[in-house]
């Protein structure tokens, strides 16, 4: 087992399934420019980890998220210039990469939500492909409280989960909704009573798979989602081509037929832009 402890997220390596949380714990995991930074830090290490199968994501103490510190608004700094040199300009931008980099990482990333996941909070959840919440979990599109628009890549990853006037409904309103009806508005996949440990045990049985095959397969949904039909066979095809009679996937078929655990190497590449479909 690997182990990566900061201040502020804490990272075990164990059977290549890397479990994050978030450890601000005194603060619900409130959103300062050090915990930015240090989420931003971490998608990066992972993502550059081609022996990582899969995240699991998840926050310690009472809640998941509580959005933004509050404190923020007091900096002078940052508010003086909040898309500055180094915050701005580029795209996923500093505020917009500790939702959208669990997007990026070419490994599923299962997040488990309890407690609250408020503003900043549920963008950075939205940012994972699979959502498990406890049934009495509070989540809300909440940047409208304080006369803003969510700005941490929601508008990427929310139009995805449920219909276009469900996700004005709530950033207009921002009103919480519990976990049970997250899972009936498309917000969050399924519940549970312990969502870490479900997400840990999900985690587990794709980190028994082919590794390059969850990848692509990723890859796949992600980048065909809102593109032509007809591109998207083309991908489907092509990323079809790399697996077929490759080690792994031959590997895969072996140990299916002899009734044991797929012994794979790692994964290819280390990010979605080293893929090559022609």
């Amino acid at each position: 087992m690997t182990e990566i402890k900061t201040a502020l997220v804490s990272v075990n390596i164990n059977n290549h399934v890397a479990d994050v949380r978030l450890n601000r714990a005194e603060k619900m995991n409130a959103l300062n420019i050090p915990m930015f930074e240090a989420i931003r830090d971490v998608g990066k290490q992972l993502a550059a980890d081609k022996s990582i199968r899969a995240v699991v994501l998840s926050g310690e103490g009472r809640g998941f998220c509580a959005g933004l510190d509050l404190a923020n608004f007091t900096d002078p700094e940052v508010f003086a210039d909040p898309f500055g040199p180094g915050r701005g300009g580029f795209y996923p931008n500093f505020y917009q990469l500790p939702g959208y980099a669990w997007k990026a990482i070419p490994v599923p990333v299962i997040c488990a939500l309890h407690g609250v996941a408020y503003g900043g909070g549920l963008q950075i959840a939205l940012g994972a492909d699979i959502r498990i919440a406890h049934p009495e979990a509070k989540l809300s599109v909440m940047e409208i409280k304080w006369g803003l628009i969510p700005d941490m890549s929601a508008s990427q990853t929310l139009r995805d989960l449920v219909r276009l006037d469900v996700a004005k409904e709530l950033t207009f309103t921002g009103r919480v909704v519990t976990g049970q009806e997250a899972v009936q508005l498309g917000l969050v996949t399924s519940l549970s009573d312990d969502p870490r440990e479900a997400a840990l045990a999900m985690a587990a049985e794709i980190a028994r798979r082919n590794p390059n095959a969850i990848a692509y397969g990723k890859y796949l949904l992600n980048n065909t989602r809102h593109g032509d039909d007809l591109e998207g066979l083309r991908v489907e095809e092509r990323l079809q081509a790399k697996i077929l009679k490759s080690p792994n996937q031959i590997e895969s078929v072996m140990s299916e037929m002899e009734g044991r655990e797929g012994q794979f190497s790692d994964r290819e590449f280390t990010a979605f832009d080293d893929i090559v479909l022609d």
